[in-house]
């Protein structure tokens, strides 16, 4: 079973993670991560979620004015409220670059056609209903195409050249000439169509038919289940899962968070059915703790029951990345990569705990995430973060708890089963 999957599943997977388009998509919304990270703590100070959001206002208000919460507005309005202008111009950049194209060229392209098919209001303004989290997807599309076509034109006889000694700058400029022109003369053509024969925007055309029902679908359970499977399943043969899945992760369950973020900014409560359950911060702070696997259990289980130089080595030197949740060093310092001995409670572990917590929220016991934060962050510290509320943190140490306890047995089992190689040796 193993030969086969490194022979057919693992090769497969590699290209996949390695395609230039998933790539482009993660590297685009990792570079906007510090402006959503920054915006979701403006929210939260704003809208602090405690049971009585009045009078945390009302505090706030006496002590910094009645106009407290303009200085996180202004911070919203330059992070969350334009994100989607941000990710078509960032994506846009990293696929171009990975093309050995302009980058700046198809990130001003992107931005460009972005407002161009995104609606307006009656004042002519720029309409921030789409230019936020709901016109992520729009945004997403919009980048890919654009820079595809850009890409194209920018490559074929469609061009000005310009003659030898003439700045670099001046002759990008000219040579975008030719393709900028062609792209903006079809996607004006596009947005005729869309408003005069179809009489909607392709933002309200993809959200509705796209967007809205595939983060619904996201928000299930098996969705959430699968998604963490192929995460352990990918990283025990050695791929880094996280960053294959990542494309799915910040495309769709990013997008979640923000959601969640911004109904608390409108008033939602932290326990409101309004708030999406899984979202990236549902994974991070629940799930991934010190790492694909819950890792930080796995070091527990070893300080507990590890009688091995060995193991209780890589503990010590992984435990302090681990807090972090950066785990390179125990998955490849045990190993758990190809280790069979571990290979059943790094699967099962992330899987239990993704139903645990999952019920945990549904039911109303634990707040539901409304803040994006570092993936860096420390548990405990992340559990409270999230939500803002003390729930989060026990959900975390019961996790924590039964995960340590689940990895136990195996810890002795993989010490035996190193003993008696050695033995034979």
């Amino acid at each position: 079973m193993m030969e086969w999957m490194e022979k057919h599943f693992i090769p497969v997977a590699g290209k996949i993670g390695a395609q230039r388009h998933l790539v482009a998509i993660r590297d685009g919304f990792v570079s906007v991560i510090p402006l959503i990270i920054i915006g979701s703590f403006a929210i939260l100070l704003n809208n602090f979620p405690l049971p009585n959001i009045d009078r945390y206002q009302a505090f706030m208000m006496g002590i910094f004015g009645e106009n407290f919460t303009m200085f996180g507005g202004n911070i919203w309005d330059a992070s969350y409220a334009i994100l989607a202008v941000l990710v078509t111009m960032s994506i846009s950049y990293h696929l171009a670059r990975s093309y050995s194209v302009d980058g700046l060229s198809a990130a001003i392209l992107s931005v460009s056609t972005l407002v161009m098919i995104s609606p307006f209001t009656e004042d002519w303004g720029l309409s921030l209903a789409w230019t936020g989290s709901q016109g992520l997807f729009v945004a997403l599309f919009n980048a890919l195409i654009i820079t595809e076509l850009f890409r194209i034109l920018v490559n074929s006889r469609f061009t000005i050249k310009m003659p030898q000694g003439v700045p670099d700058g001046v002759t990008k400029s000219f040579r975008s000439l030719v393709p900028f022109l062609i792209i903006l003369i079809g996607v004006s053509l596009f947005q005729m169509f869309m408003t005069l024969v179809v009489e909607t925007s392709v933002h309200e055309l993809i959200f509705n038919w796209i967007q809205a029902p595939l983060l619904k679908l996201s928000n299930s359970l098996p969705a959430a289940l699968i998604v963490v499977f192929f995460n352990h399943f990918l990283w025990f043969f050695g791929l880094h899962g996280t960053n294959i899945m990542s494309p799915v992760m910040e495309g769709v369950y990013l997008t979640a968070s923000i959601s969640n973020t911004e109904l608390v900014q409108a008033g939602a409560s932290i326990f409101s059915n309004e708030l999406a359950i899984v979202t990236k911060a549902f994974f991070d702070a629940y799930v991934f703790m010190g790492g694909s696997g819950t890792t930080l259990a796995l070091i527990a289980a070893i300080f507990i029951v590890s009688k091995t130089s060995h193991y209780r080595t890589v503990g010590k030197l992984g435990g302090p990345g681990a807090a972090f949740n950066i785990n390179e060093p125990i998955m490849f310092g045990m190993p758990i990569v190809l280790n069979a001995s571990l290979f059943i409670p790094f699967i099962i572990i992330p899987i239990l705990l993704t139903v645990i917590s999952y019920f945990a929220i549904s039911l109303g016991f634990v707040a539901k995430t409304a803040v994006a934060i570092p993936w860096t962050t420390p548990p405990i510290i992340s559990g409270f973060l999230v939500s803002g509320h003390w729930s989060g943190v026990v959900l975390q140490l019961f996790n924590l708890a039964l995960a340590t306890l689940i990895y136990i047995p195996f810890i002795k089992a993989s010490e035996k089963a190193q003993e008696k190689i050695q033995q034979d040796q």
